[in-house]
């Protein structure tokens, strides 16, 4: 009894190795000849091709995103680059307005004199008593 359960074994394992090699040999030969594209085969892998499918967009649209992102990257770049620009132009029209000698010339036009003392700090010294 054994012998023949050993036996029938060895014949299904037989029978599942050349059902492989002849799955892998009808995969390819499927491929090749445009087999593949038949509703048997596409209906047993349906859900592999929408699993496929979803991936593909997934990964178009990554790129998409991703061109958009360095787009906005570098429009973002420019406006912090034309702000900087725009404000050490400012910063430097201030510092030459407002310079001393400037101040100056536009104090004469109101009669009004620079002073030629340095400026004097009173302090008080407080009681400790009060």
């Amino acid at each position: 009894m054994t012998e023949e359960r050993n036996k029938n074994q060895q014949v299904k394992s037989g029978e599942s190795e050349t059902n492989k090699d002849s799955r892998k040999t009808s995969a390819l030969s499927q491929i090749l000849n445009g087999d593949f594209l038949t509703k048997e085969f596409v209906l047993n892998n349906l859900n592999y091709i929408f699993f496929l499918i979803v991936l593909l967009l997934l990964i178009i649209a990554k790129g998409y995103f991703g061109k958009q992102i360095s787009k906005d990257i570098d429009n973002a770049q420019r406006d912090y680059d034309q702000n900087a620009a725009e404000y050490i132009e400012a910063k430097s029209k201030l510092e030459t307005a407002t310079r001393r000698y400037k101040l100056v010339e536009r104090l004469e036009k109101r009669e009004l004199k620079e002073t030629k003392n340095a400026t004097k700090v009173i302090r008080l010294k407080k009681n400790k008593n009060e």
